[in-house]
């Protein structure tokens, strides 16, 4: 794998083996770091890190990861640099480029994490736009391979909820380029747009994955090995919103009853977090009020069950952005 110098927009910028050897090669790095054999390969490196939307995981994932091996990090927030505000994009990715041996953005566009690339000279690494969400995908394309006793291309995984989006497009996407059974269950107007669709049907040709995109429950979980699901309400969106969108997707929450529809004892549960599933939130309380529900995406039965597995995957961000910072800084052939 020789991924030297290269960005890491999307998942269809790479080939399903390219993808496969991320996974691999952050489940290396973990087992280095869990024996004690870690070694720092980024020394001397340093890597900026735009955020133009806050982040828990994203951003200590991509901080703890560059410290483990020996990296420098600056963080920038939306009022810490001048982007999109007094500087263009292109001109900010001239500047950082000639300081920083990469950059990391996490906003809305993915064009401007295009642009990003287009311009810096440097290595560019996607932590999330609102279409396309890969570092996510890598966690849990480990935490799969951690937890289901089944090469990936016996898998079969099933999200349902919300799939206009970030999550949900990767999520198909990135399921078809490791040869899944990937299902995507949500109600018709909350379904994968036709591009990405598109690109999951193109990888599934070159891998044998199965695609299903359905509205039925039942259909959509039987026999699935792993269910995902996202958050269905964002903070900042109008209250109508929010009433709508939790009518049409209350059908389409994890609970225990959607867990048996798997007929699999041995399914997991995943979920990129933050998770709705409490009255411990601002927004779960806020929702409680609205709509009576306690939980929205997940109930808190299934979440804190032994079937979830959504902590491994949050830990799995460090260790995948690790192989994605380590596969584009690290001297070719160290591995």
């Amino acid at each position: 794998m020789n991924m030297q110098g290269c960005s890491f927009l999307k998942e269809s910028d790479f080939t399903p083996e390219e993808w496969l050897g991320f996974v691999e090669l952050a489940a290396k790095l973990k087992a280095e770091r869990a024996d004690g054999r870690e070694v720092q390969r980024l020394a001397g490196k340093s890597v900026a890190l735009i955020f133009e939307k806050t982040s828990t995981r994203t951003r200590s994932a991509f901080e703890v990861a560059a410290f483990q091996q020996g990296a420098h990090t600056t963080y920038l927030d939306p009022n810490a640099s001048q982007i999109g505000h007094k500087e263009s994009i292109a001109d900010t990715a001239r500047v950082l480029g000639r300081m920083y041996d990469a950059i990391e953005f996490r906003g809305n566009r993915q064009a401007d994490v295009e642009l990003l690339a287009e311009h810096a000279g440097v290595p560019v690494f996607n932590g999330l736009t609102d279409q396309w969400h890969p570092t996510q995908m890598l966690a849990d394309a480990l935490t799969i391979r951690e937890h289901v006793a089944k090469p990936f291309d016996e898998v079969v995984h099933a999200y349902l909820g919300d799939a206009r989006f970030n999550t949900g497009r990767s999520l198909l996407v990135s399921s078809a380029m490791l040869g899944m059974d990937v299902r995507i269950v949500a109600p018709k107007e909350f379904q994968p747009d036709t591009e990405a669709v598109a690109i999951a049907e193109a990888a599934a040709a070159k891998t044998g994955a199965r695609i299903t995109i359905t509205d039925n429950v039942e259909e959509g979980v039987a026999g699935a090995d792993a269910v995902s699901t996202d958050i269905w309400v964002s903070m900042g969106e109008p209250k109508t919103v929010w009433t709508e969108r939790i009518k049409a997707l209350a059908p389409y929450q994890v609970n225990a009853d959607v867990m048996a529809a798997t007929g699999n004892p041995d399914a997991i549960f995943l979920h990129c977090l933050p998770s709705f599933h409490d009255l411990d939130t601002t927004v779960g309380r806020e929702v409680y009020e609205m709509s009576g529900m306690d939980g929205l995406e997940v109930t808190s039965e299934v979440f804190e069950s032994a079937a979830s597995k959504v902590f491994d995957q949050a830990e799995n961000r460090m260790h995948t952005i690790k192989a994605v910072m380590m596969a584009a800084l690290a001297e070719p052939g160290i591995f």
